[in-house]
């Protein structure tokens, strides 16, 4: 019998992973990444780590049970992943259940970017985006700040705020009626907005996807072939 044949060394992605994936402290030890992450709970813990507020950890039940597996992680999906701009296909929830080798590498990538990604913006909760609203009336004008919004006074745009021209024989309630549109359109225009970051963010994600699927292939087609029986 021919003796079994070393598995080829991660190259220097998986490495970079790795050992961004030892600074997080996990409730079991790494020993077989694919099975270690195939219930969803480890994946919590990396996002709880980073940013605690967005994962509840009781929620995630440590399992073998195919049914409980694709529920942790269905819940992540949803409660979690989803506000960091990250969405995962039935697909490959299936994979990291099944503990496809590779998948869970894969999903670890994409959510490495998501959390970099979250960290360099410096994105806040509800009260930040609140207190953005609140400043953003007295600024006058939005400005763009990576994938959030951040207010910029804007000379311009506030003098007219300030100075708005008087209507003939317009009142208060002209004034007030102005203010209101203004308002509306405003709050079409940041709608909109809104609507096209979470586009961008779900085309990077796929791209991202796209790319990792391709350097999974690559190095499937590199590794050499075992001797035919």
């Amino acid at each position: 019998m021919a003796a079994e044949r070393p598995e080829p060394g991660p190259d220097a992605s998986l490495v970079s992973l790795y050992r961004w994936l030892d600074t997080v402290p996990l409730s079991r030890p790494r020993k077989n990444i694919a099975r270690d992450f195939s219930d969803g709970v480890l994946a919590a813990e990396v996002v709880k780590f980073f940013f605690p507020s967005l994962v509840e950890l009781h929620s995630f039940v440590p399992t073998s049970s195919t049914a409980q597996k694709v529920a942790n992680w269905g819940h992540l999906n949803r409660k979690v992943l989803s506000k960091l701009n990250l969405w995962l296909p039935d697909e490959m929830i299936q994979a990291l259940v099944r503990s496809r080798p590779g998948t869970a590498e894969q999903l670890l990538q994409l959510l490495r970017a998501k959390i970099l990604q979250r960290q360099r913006n410096g994105k806040g909760g509800v009260g930040s985006r609140q207190r953005i609203r609140q400043r953003w009336t007295r600024a006058g004008t939005w400005t763009q700040a990576g994938s959030a919004l951040s207010p910029r006074p804007c000379p311009r745009a506030r003098a007219v705020t300030v100075a708005v021209p008087a209507q003939p024989g317009g009142g208060p309630g002209d004034m007030r009626q102005q203010l209101a549109d203004r308002e509306r359109a405003l709050q079409l225009a940041r709608d909109t907005i809104q609507i096209l970051q979470a586009k961008v963010a779900r085309l990077e994600q796929l791209l991202l996807l796209k790319n990792l699927r391709i350097d999974d292939l690559s190095r499937r087609l590199q590794q050499p072939q075992g001797p035919r029986r």
